[in-house]
């Protein structure tokens, strides 16, 4: 749900994400591994279930990624309905920017 509060051109780090997903799997991978040869299997099995999330958030990165970018409505569109109360003003826009 929008707020209003958010940058118009704002958009979600996808990529930087699927590199974060990248290296924890790097390091899930290598720690079900390690823990298996090194004789323990809770930490291995812990390790395994840290490499299924990262598969599964992987999975919905790249699907995102590959979506493309999503309408965003304009600034002429309300984030949401205004109260029903009748104190309600809708605040001014700032216009005390510094350069």
């Amino acid at each position: 749900m929008r707020t209003g509060s958010e940058p118009t051109t704002a958009r979600s780090a996808l990529r930087a994400r699927f590199w974060l997903c990248v290296w924890g799997l790097v390091w899930a991978i290598f720690g079900t591994a390690a823990f298996s040869l090194a004789g323990r299997p809770g930490w291995a099995a812990a390790c395994g279930v840290l490499w299924l999330v990262v598969t599964v958030d992987m999975a919905m990165v790249l699907r995102h990624i590959r979506q493309g970018p999503h309408y965003q409505p304009g600034r002429d569109i309300p984030p949401y309905r205004p109260p029903e109360n009748r104190s309600y003003r809708p605040r001014p826009p700032d216009d005390n920017r510094h350069p």
